[in-house]
């Protein structure tokens, strides 16, 4: 095993997720790549369909008054925190195309009313208004590149969406390093900067973790 490999996380980690790391063998750096800022929403409208693809969007949104019926949304950990505030979750997608699919599959006469971030992709709503399904949209959280300079390079680096991608590129390169990405719309960020990547097998902080701890340990 590279007992020496080093590696930084684009985002804080909890105490049980350094524990995987450091019980590698790994050392590691961390910081928050990106910051979140929830917008104040009110609302005391029915929602039939509401579509999240952040933990953020569904933090932003809680305490709104909205009275959503039903939630489509993308990755398990987003799933968890609607579900522990009671809301009833219909589909999971790993990632915003695949949730877009289902939609058209499965709700192409229904309309829907998606919380997003202001930097959103355009995956989702680009492949419903390409089927004609009704789509609206708020904006309930900003988020904001946190930028930081490193003066050394790494054997691997953790990232767990497109910005936090776009905030460690804006000052530091790849180099040699392996980037392990926690989904395919990630990655698709980092090949636009290289092509070592190594994606998540689940939408998780942890099945990120766990990805880098197997490929140092297989490394020489």
């Amino acid at each position: 095993m590279n007992a020496t490999a080093k590696i930084l996380s684009t985002k804080k980690l909890t105490i049980a997720q350094k524990e995987l790391v450091l019980n590698a063998g790994l050392s590691f750096v961390e910081y928050d790549a990106i910051k979140i800022n929830l917008e104040e929403v009110f609302g005391d409208r029915e929602i039939e369909n509401a579509i999240f693809t952040s933990k953020n969007a569904v933090r932003a949104v809680q305490d709104s008054g909205y009275d959503i019926k039903k939630c489509f949304c993308v990755g398990t950990t987003t799933k968890n925190v609607l579900v522990e505030n009671g809301q009833n979750v219909v589909e999971t997608a790993q990632n915003a195309s695949e949730l877009a699919e289902i939609i058209v599959k499965k709700y192409k006469s229904d309309s829907f009313l998606f919380f997003c971030g202001n930097l959103r992709r355009d995956e989702l709503p680009h492949i419903l208004q390409q089927h004609n399904i009704s789509l609206e949209e708020q904006v309930v959280y900003t988020t904001n590149l946190n930028t930081k300079k490193f003066n050394h390079n790494f054997d691997g680096v953790l990232f767990f969406s497109p910005s936090t991608v776009q905030s460690y590129i804006s000052e530091n390169s790849l180099d040699e390093g392996v980037a392990f990405c926690i989904g395919n719309t990630t990655a698709s960020e980092v090949r636009k900067h290289s092509d070592t990547i190594i994606i998540a097998n689940k939408p998780t902080v942890a099945n990120v973790i766990v990805q880098a701890v197997k490929y140092f340990k297989n490394v020489d």
